[in-house]
């Protein structure tokens, strides 16, 4: 009787064990890990929406742009007034972004979009140009101006070596780019710090500023419109440089599928991140101004560095020190979000394959964003800064332009769609017009073969889809499969799965 009672008990107990461990090992969907969310910990969230608008967008440009700005309009006044004007554009903008993105809930930022209003073939023109020259030409640029700031203070009174700010910006992309591969996490949690980093230097300059007005440090902005230059071409690549600075307010629409309540947390983390960033903008200026003249500024090799060593010496090496935390910061969130956009293109089989394919352990994208990585440093090589900057506003804007105006054909074309946010059509129609103004203008004021270069570089992917995308060529499987299967064991990734509910 003990025995037979044992013998159930332990038939009972095998039971059990088989169906936990057939429940342990019941096989999970593969997809993207959902951790953003609007608020930092406590508040259960790890990746904010708030701090990746503002963590990304506060990073270089303030530290890089004030200067050739400056160089274009000439003076205090009209400097001040396109750094406002640029903040309300972008705001304008992510109005627009926020419609879209609470519209149609798909990561990638303006590849859905373009492909819902368009059809593929603008999305894939933008995808390509995205992929291979904008996204990582900002990346580098980023990390290009991080290893400036970061090398500057081992050689005081020189120029660091291109080679060493190269080596060093390559190495920043590396860190980053396995740093993002590894863990959404580890990278929401780096993002978080930095941006609490360049929030504090932000508040540094900005406080020094308004100490030194109240202190009566107004005579730079006596005539301020004095000797200011304008014309077609010095307005637009002056917003060029001030909306590179603000470059990154459409960055939470690229990670849509992975924000926790993108109806509320979209909207809400664009209202109050993209004018908070506005006001910074505009009073870190107003403080580099009380310090120094605008000849004074245009001379300056590294102005955030120059208004340190008058305001905050013996202190002075503070500066430095937080901008290279702010330019990490912007480099960790766009490489976060660049790398889902590689994740998409390669999902609807406008990239390769392998690059949809989502890390077994870390669920993250790996392969888009290695590759993402890759690209980026190839473009430090040439590492002209400022004609980077000019160019990649050129090919950014034409296609912010197109996606803007896909929002206003969908509002007759597709009007089943639910809209949670809707903006007076008013708003679109500017940030279009405003877009087409700045692509033109540069060619038309002062045109150059490089502009040029650049529309032939996108038309360029015309040939590419035809050929891979819509009359489906293929490369011979005995080369491409053996290539991703040993990616997909180095890298440990597999394709992605639809999520079941």
């Amino acid at each position: 009787m003990g025995e037979e009672s044992l013998r159930r008990r332990k038939g009972e107990d095998s039971g059990k064990e088989d169906a936990q461990s057939s429940q342990s090992h019941e096989p999970q969907t593969m997809n993207l890990q959902k951790e953003a969310k609007l608020f930092p910990p406590p508040c259960s969230s790890v990746h904010t929406g708030i701090c990746m608008i503002v963590g990304t967008i506060i990073g270089s440009g303030i530290f890089v742009s004030p200067k050739a700005l400056l160089a274009n309009v000439g003076a205090v006044g009209p400097c001040l007034t396109v750094w406002a004007a640029c903040g309300v554009l972008a705001t304008l903008g992510a109005l627009c972004f926020a419609e879209l993105g609470t519209m149609i809930t798909k990561s990638g930022g303006e590849y859905p979009y373009l492909m819902e209003a368009f059809g593929p073939v603008p999305a894939f023109l933008f995808s390509w140009t995205s992929l291979l020259v904008t996204k990582p030409s900002s990346f580098a640029i980023i990390c290009l101006s991080f290893a400036e700031y970061a090398s500057a203070p081992f050689y005081p009174g020189c120029d660091p070596p291109q080679v060493v700010i190269k080596c060093l910006a390559a190495v920043a992309i590396v860190v980053i780019t396995i740093v993002n591969s590894l863990s959404v996490k580890l990278g929401s949690y780096l993002q978080n710090f930095l941006t609490a980093a360049k929030m504090i230097i932000v508040t540094i300059i900005i406080v020094s500023g308004i100490v030194l007005l109240a202190q009566g440090k107004t005579e730079n902005f006596k005539d301020s419109f004095k000797d200011s230059k304008f014309s077609l071409s010095s307005i637009a690549l002056a917003f060029y440089n001030g909306l590179w600075a603000y470059d990154g307010w459409n960055q939470l629409n690229y990670i849509t599928e992975e924000l926790k309540n993108p109806y509320r947390n979209l909207p809400l983390s664009i209202i109050i991140g993209i004018p908070l960033v506005t006001v910074c903008y505009v009073l870190i200026n107003i403080s580099y101004f009380t310090v120094m003249t605008s000849t004074e500024l245009l001379q300056s090799q590294a102005v955030a560095v120059t208004f340190g060593d008058r305001v905050l010496y013996p202190a002075s090496w503070i500066v430095p020190l937080f901008v290279v935390f702010s330019t990490i910061g912007s480099a960790n969130g766009t490489c976060f979000t660049a790398g889902r956009l590689v994740y998409v293109a390669g999902r609807e089989g406008h990239m390769l394959e392998v690059l949809s394919y989502i890390s077994v352990k870390h669920l993250t994208p790996a392969p888009a964003i290695i590759f993402y990585g890759a690209i980026a440093i190839l473009y430090i090589i040439p590492g002209d800064i400022d004609t980077l900057i000019n160019y990649f506003s050129f090919a950014v804007w034409t296609f912010y332009g197109l996606t803007v105006l896909a929002l206003i054909v969908m509002r007759f074309t597709r009007k089943e769609l639910r809209r949670p946010v809707r903006i007076p059509i008013i708003i679109p129609v500017i940030v279009t017009l405003v877009s087409i103004l700045l692509v033109v203008a540069p060619i038309i004021s002062e045109p150059e073969l490089a502009y040029l270069y650049c529309v032939l570089f996108i038309l360029s992917g015309l040939p590419v889809y035809l050929l891979f995308v819509h009359y489906k060529f293929k490369w011979p499987q005995k080369i491409l499969n053996p290539i991703t299967m040993h990616l997909q064991m180095l890298l440990e990734v597999v394709p992605a799965e639809e999520e079941i509910e």
